[in-house]
């Protein structure tokens, strides 16, 4: 509760809220109750049940950053479908081609020209040259962890203390208090102790994952290069090339998930820090709303997983899926990286995600409230704290979630949407100095309910 101290003032306030919500949504709770019955808390996935309020927003239409829920509300969308439409949703360019595509078929375990070009465009701004299609970022991690263990004889990954790399089963890991690794809170039907898998390191703590690599049994260290899903921790500097020199010492793949932190650039931070991964992971952004991701390897990794496998048995070695690299996908990759989400458009987006920042730390400063916001790109996120975090266990310990949940409430009532995880924006392409002053009143009258 460092954050806030009053609950009673919160409670009041949080009630308020979900009395201006039901009165507001009737029809989103008619299709609510319908669906109980056959969807479990009424939603396609549990995790969609983490939405503030009494039922979901059913949303009707959208278009850039706007959606129309099927109450006839605009929203202001600053979610985006936690990075999933980070391109604006339906925009033109990719639309069209994943229409036209679509009309001619879409999925053939075969190659079309696509393939190719999508390839170019990402090793162009990742840096590294080799190419694979997935369906999302977590079967891109997957892939990956599996060809580091194929080549390096090893079994084990070290990740960071408070990651995200999707459902990757060795990532849900965590150090309790004494240090050790154990299941990460909320791990559902975990198939083995993280211990057996996984090695984990606090974000920035160069001496941490030494001790780890040391061992001589690690595969590969899948990393973030800022932690994006516990709130945003920045590395400190001269981290990344410390990283980069420990893995190379001990023989350790580095593989760097740029799936939410493309938000700084169009080649995300490996690109901007000038980076020099083994291998590296995108997904969701770049299939322009569609399920697409991808994971590119450097020559001398991409050389040596494919030496490594007999032609024989290369269809059941645990890698790829059916719809991998499928032509709907490919279609929308290079529509999205060629004409969506370009470097004019990134542009656009960190500006104004500079302005949501600026009007974030104006309410903060006015109410001399004990929280800070970072930016990362076109991503920006406050937290309930006084200091930017330096690791995860700092950011987690921030954590406020009926806090959390009164000021995305609020932000819903407003018309505006921030990500259900935590408190972070996500600015696209279309995304207007407009929508966010729509979110700079409405935060900023929330900030004032609790600590005026």
């Amino acid at each position: 509760m460092a954050g806030y101290r009053n609950r009673d003032r919160l409670a009041k306030l949080w009630h308020e809220e979900l009395e201006t919500f039901r009165a507001a949504r009737p029809e989103s709770e008619k299709l609510w109750r319908r669906a109980v019955p056959h969807l479990p808390d009424g939603v396609p996935m549990l995790w969609m049940a983490k939405w503030p309020g009494p039922w979901p927003v059913y949303v009707k239409d959208a278009k850039g950053a706007h959606f129309t829920d099927v109450d006839g509300i605009d929203h202001v969308d600053l979610c985006l479908g936690d990075t999933g439409a980070m391109c604006g949703h339906a925009p033109p360019a990719a639309v069209e081609a994943i229409s036209a595509r679509l009309a001619h078929g879409s999925t053939f375990m075969l190659p079309t020209e696509d393939a190719a070009v999508a390839a170019e465009l990402l090793a162009e701004r990742f840096g590294v040259p080799s190419w694979q299609f997935t369906l999302s970022a977590t079967d891109a991690n997957r892939s990956l962890v599996r060809y580091a263990r194929q080549v390096t004889g090893r079994r084990k990954i070290v990740v960071h203390d408070y990651c995200y790399h999707g459902s990757v089963d060795e990532t849900f890991a965590t150090l309790d208090e004494r240090g050790a690794v154990v299941e990460r809170r909320g791990t559902i039907g975990a198939p083995v102790p993280p211990s057996e898998t996984t090695a984990v390191v606090p974000f920035n703590d160069v001496a941490a994952l030494e001790a780890a690599l040391k061992s001589g049994d690690i595969a590969a260290m899948l990393i973030e290069p800022a932690l994006t899903n516990i709130g945003i921790v920045l590395p400190a500097d001269g981290y990344h090339e410390a990283v980069r020199e420990l893995c190379t010492r001990y023989g350790v793949t580095l593989i760097i998930d740029e799936t939410h932190t493309i938000s700084a650039g169009p080649g995300g931070m490996t690109a901007a820090l000038g980076l020099s991964p083994d291998a590296v992971v995108v997904g969701k952004s770049i299939g322009g709303g569609i399920p697409a991701a991808a994971f590119g390897m450097s020559a001398e990794l991409a050389e040596r997983a494919r030496a490594s496998l007999e032609l024989e048995d290369i269809d059941v070695g645990g890698v790829g899926g059916t719809l991998a690299g499928n032509a709907l996908s490919l279609a929308g990759i290079r529509a999205t990286l060629s004409e969506v989400l370009t470097p004019a458009a990134f542009e656009n987006m960190v500006a104004r995600a500079t302005e949501w920042t600026a009007g974030v730390q104006a309410a903060l400063d006015e109410f001399e409230a004990p929280w800070q916001v970072t930016q990362l790109g076109a991503r920006s996120e406050y937290s309930f704290r006084a200091t930017p975090p330096a690791d995860g266990a700092q950011a987690a310990a921030a954590d406020d979630f009926e806090l959390q949940q009164y000021l995305h409430l609020h932000a819903l009532n407003r018309g505006i949407l921030i990500t259900p995880f935590h408190n972070m924006a996500l600015l696209c392409p279309t995304s207007s100095s407009a929508d966010v002053e729509r979110h700079t009143a409405a935060f900023r009258e929330a900030v004032s309910s609790l600590f005026s």
